[in-house]
């Protein structure tokens, strides 16, 4: 009987059910047996893992076992310098782009809120959300453990939270994006970027109580959709820079 000993670290263990959480895992494998599939079907997404130790050396997913290695597992440190240790991706994703699930719409759009560009479909099925990640070198979020752990995903994330707002939270500062955020330079309902418009221009499409009450005014480039400050404006605002200055607090302890 071939045997090997895992352990994981930090958030991994989130993945784990509660009696093999922070501990030392015994677990009988075949000769020959793959990381990837040892890890993966103790229910741990390779997306979520950044280094693997064994036996005290680096290594890759592809690894063969044999029987007696002793494994450390790691997770995602895109906001750390890991250069001396072999990581598992080509390189981290540091101007990101996302795709989402069709379970995550809301988030989808408070990323474009933060002026993240993020793609969201809620029809078009797995295989053409993986397609889209690995073509356009997306990050995939989902809370599909699953979908994680096709062999062709490089760059994904499994999103903890339920509630919107704090999925957002948690993306943000997992992947270390506070300092990317550009608030409203991106239109919530299509991606497409959004520039300044001139009033004279746009009168026609606005109301008149917005004409008379503004003179600043924004469009999307591709949907078209008109922009301007209005009373949800300044709420909006308050909003986003407690979340920044929240990640920003934190990554200071």
């Amino acid at each position: 009987m071939l045997t090997v000993t895992l352990r994981f670290y930090e958030e991994l263990n989130d993945f784990l059910p509660g009696p093999l959480r922070k501990r030392d895992i015994k677990r009988e494998i075949q000769s020959g047996e793959s990381l990837k599939h040892l890890i993966e079907a103790l229910g741990v997404p390779h997306t979520e893992v950044e280094v693997v130790l064994v036996n005290g050396i680096s290594v890759d997913l592809d690894q063969q076992l044999q029987g007696g290695e002793r494994i450390s597992v790691y997770p995602m440190f895109e906001s750390l310098d890991v250069t001396p240790l072999l990581r598992l991706r080509e390189q981290p994703l540091r101007t990101p782009k996302f795709v989402t699930d069709a379970h995550l719409g809301k988030l989808a759009r408070y990323l474009r809120l933060l002026g993240f560009d993020t793609l969201f479909f809620n029809d078009i099925g797995d295989q053409r959300l993986v397609e889209t990640s690995v073509s356009e070198r997306r990050i995939l979020l989902t809370r599909d453990r699953a979908l994680l752990m096709r062999r062709t995903i490089t760059h994904g994330c499994y999103v903890h939270a339920i509630e919107p707002w704090l999925q957002l939270t948690e993306v943000v500062a997992r992947l270390d994006l506070v300092d990317q955020v550009r608030p409203f330079s991106r239109c919530m309902v299509c991606n497409g970027a959004i520039v300044a418009a001139q009033k004279d221009l746009i009168e026609q499409q606005l109301p008149g109580q917005v004409i008379r009450q503004h003179d600043q005014f924004w469009r999307c480039q591709d949907c078209q959709k008109i922009y301007w400050q209005g009373s949800h404006y300044s709420k909006l605002l308050k909003t986003i820079a407690g979340l920044v200055v929240g990640n920003r607090q934190a990554g200071d302890v």
